[in-house]
């Protein structure tokens, strides 16, 4: 750091490379050798995350922990994500040492500040979790483990309101041991896990916080790898929580998580950083994480049990999932009413867009259909015709949309889908004299082509799962992909075969093929199909798979990626919300919210405008 500029790869692979304890030593040191506080130096020459990063791994963990809690509660807001994820994952000897830091630090209480930032149940469980007193014996009773599962069961699945303070009482006292086999007991009392009781029951930042205690309860180091994991998705990097538990945990679990965000995302957290991060801050979180776990190759047997996991969730999901739209008949409907007042909206100079959107948005398809023909009937307009002629833009385009039929719409989007191929098409041929088939390989586009086909057939089979067609059916997706070889069929075959499976069988049923696939193979269908496949053909197979597992998860991400980056991609907002509007909507909003911490309603507030934006969000129909 002497003279001008600095040595930042020196400063960088010296402390990264060093304990936590030869940190302080080297402070002491250097207060000894030239009488200067190191932290105060480091803090001159370096900026930004880079020097949050290093300042952060030259404090003992204790007071990290202290900064970071007193950063989360200083200034306009409260950081509640960070108190969440320090206070539901600490034990209680880091309790006790956190306590006393931000004491030595700051000459403050740490309790009362808490106290004064916070509300609520919140509050209530922060300041039981503040006190460090957890149970930490592994002596299990099962009586207690039962009573527990089932005062939990009472004061929330078993009355009208929750009794949020039994939650309390038990997800913060209760030893770790014990909490995994009440939650265990819960699922059998209840049906199902503790985690969708909470999200039904509780609320807000205590809701957040209680799932994190759980998530904690079960596994830390995939706790941690989520919080990773979700801090470098999508737009952004959320820089602040990805140097806290780089730096707080490269000491205490850093190869644990390591292993369970390669299990979890198939993408190990290095290869994650690197890609997501740069410069020196980026070296310095890769010298922390250790190693690339990609390096060793793509098979990685723990990630198929947990493939075949997620698809028994998704079984049981499915069965028991109530779907809900978010448009509902208009009770005391009146067809003649809403045409006469649709007329009035447009009829003289202007347009009043305001009505037509809250009379259009908060009707059924049906009760719209009825609207066209009494405004027929009344006028002797056409309704269509004349919201076309008094619309423009996205606006005019989604209102149109809801005025059709389900099956007109989705027969006019397909359309529109094969215009704009036929038009690349027609654009590569005056542009390089051939066809834009033959310039891609026959066989990739004769496969596209009949997938397209044998879905517009509509032959998919409506009955549950059949066990033994289910293990045949592993073996020929098994043989195409090349993961295993079936035996005697030829290619030929078995790729009709593989493609005849994906699109007339069951959902049910292609649920159980794709956990026998696991079974055979060791390895997860979707991501032998990104891995094995390429072009239109696997983004369709991928599409099916993704709609297999969970299907309002796979319309949240195809209406996140409408939104991400640069540019909204209006078509596929006014696609998804208008098909999707009456069916399931409402479980997209919850997938989303899951998905990516934030609304789709905040998302949709933020990305698009004027009476395009509040006929979205009359759709969208609620801020989760």
């Amino acid at each position: 750091m002497k003279g001008f500029g600095s040595d930042k790869p020196a400063i960088l692979d010296l402390i990264t490379s060093r304990s936590n304890q030869q940190r302080i030593q080297i402070i002491q040191a250097y207060k000894s050798l030239y009488g200067k506080d190191l932290i105060d130096d480091l803090k001159y020459e370096l900026t930004g995350k880079f020097e949050r990063l290093i300042v952060g791994l030259m404090r003992p963990p204790a007071y990290f922990d202290a900064k970071e809690i007193k950063d989360a509660l200083d200034g306009a807001g409260t950081d509640e994500k960070c108190l969440v994820e320090i206070l539901a994952s600490r034990d209680n000897q880091q309790i006790h040492a956190l306590v006393e830091a931000y004491k030595d630090a700051y000459g403050r209480d740490l309790e009362s500040d808490v106290v004064t930032d916070t509300s609520g149940h919140f509050k209530k469980m922060l300041i039981v979790l503040l006190q460090g007193t957890r149970e930490e014996d592994d002596i299990v009773s099962d009586e207690l483990v039962a009573q527990d599962a089932k005062e939990l069961f009472e004061a929330g699945e078993a009355k009208w309101g929750t009794d949020e303070a039994q939650f309390i009482y038990i997800l913060g006292s209760r030893s770790r041991t014990h909490l995994q086999l009440v939650f265990d007991e819960y699922e059998k009392i209840a049906g199902k896990r503790i985690e969708e009781s909470i999200k039904g029951e509780l609320s807000g930042d205590f809701e957040k916080l209680m799932l994190a205690i759980v998530k904690c309860i079960r596994s830390i180091r995939d706790y941690f790898a989520t919080r990773l994991y979700k801090s470098m998705k999508g737009l952004g990097t959320a820089d602040n929580t990805l140097i806290r538990i780089m730096v707080s945990r490269s000491e205490i679990d850093m190869m644990d998580i390591r292993e369970s965000f390669r299990t979890q995302y198939e993408k190990s957290l290095y290869s994650m950083i690197k890609n997501d991060t740069s410069g020196e801050y980026k070296k310095a979180l890769l010298n922390l994480c250790g190693g690339d776990d990609d390096a060793a190759g793509d098979y990685f047997p723990e990630a198929a049990q947990v493939a075949f996991q997620k698809w028994e969730l998704s079984a049981t999901t499915a069965a028991r999932m109530e779907l809900k739209g978010t448009i509902y008949p208009a009770a005391d409907f009146s067809a003649d009413n809403d045409g006469k007042a649709l007329r009035k909206a447009m009829k003289g100079f202007g347009t009043d867009e305001g009505a037509i959107i809250d009379i259009l948005t908060k009707r059924s398809n049906s009760q719209r259909q009825e609207i066209k023909q009494a405004f027929k009937s009344h006028f002797g307009r056409d309704l269509m015709a004349d919201l076309k002629s008094e619309l423009s833009g996205t606006l005019s385009k989604l209102i149109l949309g809801l005025m059709m039929t389900p099956a007109q719409f989705d027969a006019k989007q397909i359309n529109k889908a094969i215009a704009e191929i036929r038009a690349i098409d027609e654009a590569y041929q005056e542009a390089f004299h051939k066809s834009l088939e033959d310039a891609i390989s026959s066989d990739t586009s004769g496969h596209f082509k009949r997938i397209l086909i044998s879905l517009a057939s509509a032959n998919r089979d409506e009955s549950g799962e059949d066990f033994e067609k289910a293990v045949e059916d592993a073996k020929v997706i098994a043989s195409v992909l090349e993961v295993s070889d079936s035996g005697s069929d030829d290619s030929t075959s078995l790729e009709t075969r593989f493609m005849t499976i994906l699109c007339t069988r069951s959902y049910p049923h292609l649920r159980r093929v794709f956990q026998e696939f696991i079974k055979q193979t060791n390895h997860d269908v979707e991501h032998t199909i990104k891995k094995e496949m390429k072009g239109d053909v696997k983004d369709a197979f991928v599409a099916i798979v993704r709609s297999v597992k969970n299907k309002s998860s796979f319309f949240a991400e195809r209406l996140y990626k409408a939104m991400k980056g640069a540019g909204t991609d209006e078509q596929t907002l006014t696609r998804i919300l208008i098909s999707r509007s009456e069916i399931d909507l409402f479980n997209i909003r919850q997938e989303f919210k899951e998905e990516y911490e934030k609304s789709l309603h905040h998302c949709l507030e933020s990305e698009t405008s004027g009476d395009y934006r509040k006929a979205l969000l009359a759709i969208c129909a609620g801020d989760d």
